[in-house]
């Protein structure tokens, strides 16, 4: 049943608050990510003198964590259910949306956020290519049905932009694009949150001759979650969540150790057992009228000091040992590399002549944290090219997708001597070529294309063809003229029906 806009902007409102409430923890992991770190002091007196002189400084070790598994995550390419090969086509629209880049700002977003959202709409300049945009966290939300982790109800994307908020309600028959004045209080009861909606309510945006609200032919809430480590029943979880305590630990450490480097990382000498040298005040006779202490800088300035006192001795404090302070903090760095899976030569930087075995060893917590984020970012990657397809009008290839399968980049790193010997043994027990090209880590699209030049040598070399080379098109591999059997078609039938447009906020 459609909404009314009371209800279109009492729905949305829920959604901002929830996004509200949201926002200060994301906050709080792209500040750190990006190196922006309130130091901690271990005492109010370390505050006192030493808070302004170590303002704005921080040992970064946030961003690697949240980048590292980001590097292995590269999407290749999509196969629909039943079929043998990945779609050229709908390759071709999450190339046109630059989504090969804009999908590590996804990836590198759901780390430190928490999630990260992925909004499909058709584009009515270019009917065969949707709008594909990934959205951040702090400006989307998505709202299921209940009992449901993956059914959705509606989504929200909402940004500011001078004194007024604007936002944009997904459902699944409808779309709602709605406005109203910003208000930056928070609401501290239902009575004042009742009062403001009379003077701040939600109000349809012009959108010139576009309906509005205006029809969802899709069928479908347009827009997809990318949870970052989801649990049964709580809500996802950053990368860089429990890292935070321990980087405030690393930059405290920090700023003791310039402390002391400052103070103590030089022997100290020092005189016992005299008086404090003082300089005679005289009078304009030259007579001894007081004393005052003598200007001891002058003395460090000099190097030079003269005792008279007869029970003066000299002694020296020895330089403080500063390199307890560095294994300390490598200590700690090491406790964020076995937490968080990163490899120690991530974070260290140090490396002695280690074998592949023993980095293959040293990486394999990050490929298996890289290889769950791809179960859990595939389950939503597959949804967005679901909706891309259902988008161009395509509504049985939709329905393939959903059961398809994701390409995704080989997260584990090899030289390429390794490579090539572990694909020559695949080769020689009969592993096909075409499946080794793609463990190689080339796209569907350049095994395609690598495909067709060894097909191009073939027809320029025909002793090839006896040497077992992949036969001419139209020949079987007996080298008969005769027409193979391709058996049955895989593509999908062309059930395409109009293609969605319109603008999509």
């Amino acid at each position: 049943m459609p909404l009314t806009l009371a209800q279109a902007g009492q729905l949305a409102d829920q959604l901002l608050s929830e996004l509200q409430n949201r926002t200060p923890r994301i906050e709080r992991g792209v500040e750190y990510y990006k190196g922006e770190h309130p130091l901690r002091f271990a005492s109010d007196s370390f505050r006192k003198h030493f808070a302004k002189q170590y303002s704005g400084f921080s040992d970064n070790w946030v961003q690697v964590v949240a980048d590292s598994p980001v590097e292995r995550l590269t999407v290749t390419g999509v196969k629909a259910a039943g079929q043998s090969a990945a779609d050229r086509e709908l390759w071709g629209v999450w190339q046109r949306n630059g989504l090969d880049a804009d999908s590590q700002l996804g990836f590198l977003g759901a780390g430190y956020g928490e999630r990260a959202y992925v909004l499909v709409w058709g584009d009515p300049d270019d009917e065969e290519t949707p709008e594909v945009t990934f959205e951040d966290a702090r400006q989307a939300i998505v709202m299921y049905e209940p009992g449901s982790r993956r059914k959705r109800k509606a989504a929200l994307k909402s940004w500011r932009d001078g004194s007024r908020v604007y936002c944009t309600l997904y459902l699944k028959d409808e779309v709602w694009k709605l406005e109203r004045a910003y208000s930056p209080e928070p609401r501290k009861s239902a009575a004042m949150e009742a009062a403001e909606d009379l003077t701040h309510g939600f109000e349809l945006r012009d959108t010139g001759m576009a309906p509005n609200p205006q029809p969802n032919p899709m069928g479908v809430v347009p827009m997809v979650e990318l949870p970052n480590r989801p649990l049964l029943a709580e809500e996802p979880i950053s990368d860089v969540a429990g890292v935070i305590a321990m980087q405030d630990a690393i930059n405290l450490l920090w700023a003791q150790l310039f402390t002391a480097s400052d103070f103590a990382s030089f022997p100290q000498r020092l005189i016992l057992g005299a008086e404090a040298p003082k300089t005679p005040i005289l009078d304009k006779n030259g007579q001894q009228i007081g004393e005052r202490p003598v200007d001891l800088a002058k003395f460090a300035v000099d190097r030079i000091l003269w005792v008279t006192d007869e029970k003066a001795r000299a002694a020296n404090w020895p330089a403080a040992n500063l390199k307890a302070y560095s294994e300390i903090i490598e200590v700690a760095v090491g406790h964020i590399a076995a937490q968080t899976r990163t490899p120690p030569h991530y974070l260290v930087g140090r490396m002695a002549n280690l074998s592949g075995d023993a980095l293959v060893a040293a990486e394999t917590g990050l490929v298996k944290k890289a290889q769950e984020k791809m179960l859990w970012f595939g389950v939503a990657i597959r949804e967005v090219f679901k909706l891309i397809a259902l988008a161009r009008g395509e509504v049985k290839l939709g329905r393939a997708l959903a059961g398809g399968q994701i390409l995704w980049q080989d997260a584990e790193s090899r030289n390429q001597a390794q490579a090539a010997d572990m694909l020559l043994k695949l080769r020689q027990v009969g592993f096909p070529f075409e499946w080794l090209a793609l463990r190689f880590g080339l796209s569907p699209t350049e095994v395609a294309d690598l495909l067709e030049m060894r097909q191009a040598e073939a027809d320029m070399d025909p002793a090839s063809l006896i040497l077992g080379a992949r036969p001419r098109d139209g020949m079987n591999p007996t080298g008969d003229s005769g027409q193979a059997d391709e058996g049955p078609s895989q593509e999908p039938a062309d059930d395409r029906e109009p293609a969605l447009t319109g603008a999509g906020q």
